[in-house]
C-alpha cells in the first residue's frame, strides 16, 4: 500500500505461494494471536454489526459502479454460460431465483441485501416482493431510488431485527459477517422467519477449516469483523432446524469474478484517480487480485446452500442449475 515494493502480476505471485501451504510452517505472529485472543473475546459481528457499512460499502457508489457494472451486484458470478461480468451476474440471480422456486406473489427475505440488485431481479423477472436489509446507507438510499417502483423495501437495519413470515429466506453474502458465535442463532432466525413449505439460501464464501477471524490486513484495511466460514460449521449450526437439500460449490467462478472487477477497476482509475490517491488503489489492487489467487489455489470456495425446514417436503426446484 506504501508504495515499497510490487510485482508484475500480484494475483499469479500469492496463489503460487498459497498453493505451497505456508500455514503449516510458519509460527502465528503477535498480530495473529492477538487478533485471535479478541475475536474469542468479543463477539464483534453482534456489536459492531454497522462497522463494516461504514468502512467498506459506503466508501463511493462511484468506485462500485465502475467495478461491479450495472447491476451492482457484489458477489460472486455464475460464468457457465456466460461471456462477460453483467450476463454472469444474471446467470448467477437467476439460479438463485430458480433454487428458491421463486414466482409471482412469493415473499422473499434478503438479509443483506446489498444494493438490491438480487431483490430487483426476482421482482421483474419472477413477480416476486422482497424486503431486504443492509447495514449500508449508501447501498439503502441507492436502491430505495433506483428500484422505487418495485415491489422491494430496502431497509437499513441489522439482519437480526427482520421478523415476519417469508416463502424464501435468502443471504447472498452475508454469513462471511455474520460470525461463528453466530451462525446458529442466524440459523434460528432464517427458521423463524420461514413460511410452511419454504426454502433457506445461503450463498457465501467457504474456507478449508474453522476460524475466529479473517485475515488480519483483511480486517484492518477492507472488511473489519469479517469471518469466512467453512460448510461443516455452517450445516452443523443448522441441526434439528433444517435439511441441506443441495449444496453447489462455484469457488472458480469467483477467481473470473474478481478478475473481471479489477478490469473494470483499472479501466475507470483515470476518473477514480483524483477522489481515491495512489494509495487507495495499490490496496484496493492488493485486495482484489489477492482474493482471486485465493479461489485459485482452492484454498477459498463458494458455496450454495439451498436448506428446508425440518420435516418439509423437498422443493423440485433445490437442485436447479
Amino acid at each position: 500500500m506504501e508504495g515499497w515494493w510490487d510485482c508484475q502480476a500480484i494475483d499469479q505471485m500469492v496463489e503460487r505461494l498459497t498453493r505451497t501451504r505456508p500455514d503449516l510452517v510458519l509460527r502465528a505472529s503477535w498480530v495473529l494471536v492477538a487478533n485471535g485472543i479478541r475475536s474469542r473475546l468479543f463477539n464483534l459481528q453482534a456489536t459492531r454489526a454497522f462497522e463494516v457499512g461504514e468502512r467498506h460499502y459506503d466508501v463511493g457508489n462511484d468506485l462500485y459502479q465502475a467495478m461491479l457494472g450495472p447491476r451492482m451486484v457484489y458477489t460472486c458470478a455464475y460464468w457457465r454460460n456466460a461471456d462477460h461480468l453483467d450476463a454472469a451476474q444474471a446467470a448467477k440471480l437467476d439460479l438463485v431465483c430458480r433454487k428458491i422456486g421463486a414466482r409471482p406473489g412469493m415473499r422473499i427475505l434478503d438479509l443483506g441485501c446489498g444494493w438490491g440488485g438480487f431483490a430487483a431481479f426476482a421482482a421483474q423477472n419472477y413477480g416476486a416482493s422482497v424486503v431486504g436489509y443492509t447495514v449500508s446507507r449508501e447501498q439503502c438510499t441507492w436502491a430505495r431510488e433506483r428500484y422505487a417502483t418495485l415491489p422491494v423495501e430496502i431497509r437499513l437495519e441489522d439482519y437480526r431485527k427482520a421478523t415476519g413470515g417469508y416463502d424464501a429466506v435468502v443471504s447472498i453474502g452475508l454469513m462471511e459477517h455474520v460470525g461463528p458465535r453466530n451462525y446458529r442463532a442466524y440459523m434460528e432466525l432464517a427458521t423463524r422467519c420461514l413460511a410452511p413449505g419454504g426454502t433457506v439460501f445461503v450463498h457465501t464464501i467457504g474456507g478449508q477449516e474453522p476460524r475466529t477471524q479473517i485475515d488480519p490486513w483483511y480486517h484492518k484495511y477492507i472488511f473489519p469483523n469479517a469471518v469466512i466460514p467453512t460448510l461443516g460449521q455452517l450445516t452443523t449450526a443448522m441441526h434439528d432446524l433444517l435439511v441441506v437439500e443441495d449444496v453447489h460449490n462455484i469457488g472458480p467462478d469467483y477467481d473470473r469474478t474478481l478478475m473481471a472487477w479489477w478490469a473494470n477497476f483499472e479501466q475507470a482509475w483515470s476518473s477514480l484517480r483524483e477522489k481515491y490517491g495512489a494509495r487507495f488503489y495499490r490496496m484496493w489492487k492488493f485486495y482484489l487480485m489477492t482474493s482471486a489467487a485465493q479461489f485459485r489455489a482452492r484454498a477459498l470456495n463458494l458455496f450454495q446452500i439451498v436448506a428446508t425446514a425440518v420435516g418439509t417436503k423437498q422443493p423440485p426446484s433445490a437442485r436447479a442449475a
